[in-house]
């Protein structure tokens, strides 16, 4: 089972976005996946189409007693999954992604009290809680980890718990520095505390195609984080807001594109998938 945290130093970046996207496409290529919302803002739930009153425990209540509980029980099927029809353009409508079996795309649905572990700590009995739910988890191929835009407690936990860690980082002055130091940060915290996890990468978001300052700065990532730096730029969408406001997987929205980007969700789950010395073979190449 592949376990990866889509993380980021700091808020704006579309790193929940990244998240739904591929969840997306996940799900299309029939891949079972659960998505854990560690973000205390829960938008991952919501853009899964998981509402709060779903009846189960949260994460950060499940985070309270993780030897005691079992996290199989308390996951909600994906609001994306089980129904057929095709939205409206304007975001209207019900459905699921294709009229096939069901795909599974499961949640465990965040909410505010993961912020209780956000304070940063070094002791094991904090570090492995989410381990210690997600170990005996064996339904699924993927597990998709939402972290709150920030390097805290629960960060490190979801670190700790993972064999890959995704950072997102915009084109933009700020977002190439923090994601450096992010970088020197998890690979300090990948010696002490998370031998387990065994592939890092940078995956540049919201990507102006067009613009001068975007371009210098995929150059500098480019310099920067070297082979870890896939080889997907995810570009900046504009009906984007539209689709999670739906609810919506991009692979079943319509329009070209949504096409576009759902090939591009694609194509970064693939990356995501591979090991780095493919990386290195592809980038060469």
């Amino acid at each position: 089972m592949q376990i990866i945290s889509i993380s980021s130093l700091k808020g704006g970046v579309g790193k929940t976005s990244v998240t739904l996207g591929l969840a997306s496409a996940a799900q299309a290529q029939g891949i079972p996946t659960l998505v854990v919302d560690m973000d205390p803002h829960a938008d991952a739930t919501t853009g899964l189409g998981v509402r709060q009153d779903a009846g189960t425990e949260d994460v950060g209540t499940l985070l309270s007693h993780p030897r005691r509980v079992s996290l199989t029980d308390h996951v909600v099927a994906s609001g994306w999954t089980g129904s057929t029809a095709a939205p409206a353009a304007d975001g209207d409508g019900a459905g699921g992604p294709d009229g096939g079996a069901p795909r599974i795309l499961d949640v465990a649905r965040g909410s505010s009290r993961t912020s209780l572990y956000e304070r940063p700590t070094t002791r094991q009995r904090e570090l492995r809680r989410l381990t210690q739910l997600v170990e005996p988890v064996t339904r699924y191929a993927l597990v998709l980890i939402d972290c709150p835009p920030a390097l805290n407690g629960v960060t490190r936990m979801a670190w700790a718990a993972s064999t890959d860690v995704l950072l997102v980082a915009e084109p933009s002055l700020f977002s190439v520095a923090g994601t450096e130091r992010t970088l020197r940060a998890l690979d300090l915290f990948r010696k002490e505390y998370a031998q387990g996890v065994t592939s890092t990468g940078v995956v540049a978001n919201r990507v102006r195609p067009a613009s001068v300052e975007h371009q210098f700065r995929l150059g500098e990532m480019e310099r920067m984080y070297g082979d870890r730096l896939l080889p997907v730029a995810i570009p900046e969408q504009g009906n984007w807001q539209q689709i999670q406001g739906a609810a919506w997987p991009v692979h079943a929205w319509p329009g070209e594109m949504a096409a576009q980007s759902a090939a591009l969700f694609d194509e970064l789950l693939y990356a995501v998938q591979r090991p780095l010395k493919d990386r290195r073979s592809q980038r060469r190449h």
